[in-house]
């Protein structure tokens, strides 16, 4: 489950956790930059203490924020996350974007005039000071998050540490196939991100198109007696990748779980598959930096 939940009420979060833990996830997925992970962390402590879920038994990751790309941050910042989190050790840390921002406490940096403000850190440098992380047991693994398929394999060409896992906005109308086959014949586990097309981003415009609300996916949702989300669920599930959806409810949590329970057939892949647009509901096209993973922008 991911814990990128926007703009929500004081204790949501952990009652998110709580509620997905009681209903049989095991996953996670945490980072710096939705800084709610003591929320994260209360919601764990509290299963772990009534006996539903040791810490061993779930599976957590974050992500080292742009702010904090500095060889020297890196330690650093994954502490903060250790400590927010109240746990020993993380089993995957992520490199959230390959953009470096201005070092800081202040998330965003922006200038007098509201211009973010970045930093020429190389990304290669930032994931070497992460090896380090692995061997002094603060992470069980690393990985990368909204890397384009170059940046990877500027990443292998240099680590000692393999790349455990790849983090990257994917559902029906964003298939990303050619990245999802190079990780896969490279030993790469991925994690798709935005499965359900994120509706309920705080960007969303009133003509943006909703994935759940797609011809296609309605139909075999119909068809199966299920949920257009526990359809776009599954649709990663069956091609090998992992799935985090996010949700505060716990009506939909349980339904986002029930998407273990049913598969999809050949012809119903395909048709999903079919449906590739290369539509990306998180391009992050405001932030100007050399080192931008989906379309060439200037520094």
């Amino acid at each position: 489950m991911s814990s990128q939940i926007l703009a929500s009420k004081h204790g949501e979060v952990t009652n998110a956790v709580k509620a997905a833990l009681e209903v049989g996830y095991r996953h996670l997925d945490c980072a710096m930059i939705y800084e709610n992970e003591a929320e994260v962390g209360a919601g764990l402590k509290a299963k772990i203490d009534d006996g539903t879920v040791k810490q061993e038994d779930v599976f957590i990751t974050s992500k080292l924020w742009c702010t904090m790309h500095h060889p020297d941050d890196v330690a650093k910042a994954c502490q903060m996350t250790l400590d927010q989190l109240g746990v020993a050790y993380l089993d995957l840390y992520l490199m959230h974007w390959p953009m470096a921002f201005k070092r800081g406490e202040v998330l965003f940096p922006v200038d007098e005039n509201g211009v973010l403000q970045v930093d020429d850190i190389e990304y290669t440098d930032t994931w070497l000071a992460m090896e380090q992380l692995v061997e002094k047991g603060m992470c069980k693994a690393i990985g990368l998050s909204n890397f384009n398929l170059k940046m990877i394999k500027e990443i292998q060409a240099i680590n000692k540490v393999p790349i455990a896992n790849y983090q990257i906005e994917l559902h029906p109308w964003l298939t990303q196939e050619e990245l999802v086959q190079y990780c896969q014949d490279n030993n790469i586990s991925v994690t798709a991100y935005s499965p359900l097309g994120s509706p309920d981003r705080p960007w969303l415009k009133d003509t943006d198109p909703n994935l759940m609300a797609d011809p296609e996916v309605m139909r075999i949702a119909e068809a199966k007696g299920k949920s257009p989300a526990q359809v776009l669920i599954r649709f990663a599930l069956q091609r090998g990748i992992i799935c985090i959806p996010k949700s505060v409810t716990p009506s939909r949590i349980k339904d986002n779980f029930e998407a273990l329970d049913f598969e999809l057939s050949a012809t119903d892949m395909k048709d999903l598959m079919a449906l590739n647009k290369n539509y990306r509901v998180c391009a992050a096209e405001w932030i100007k930096h050399r080192h931008h993973p989906f379309t060439p922008l200037a520094s």
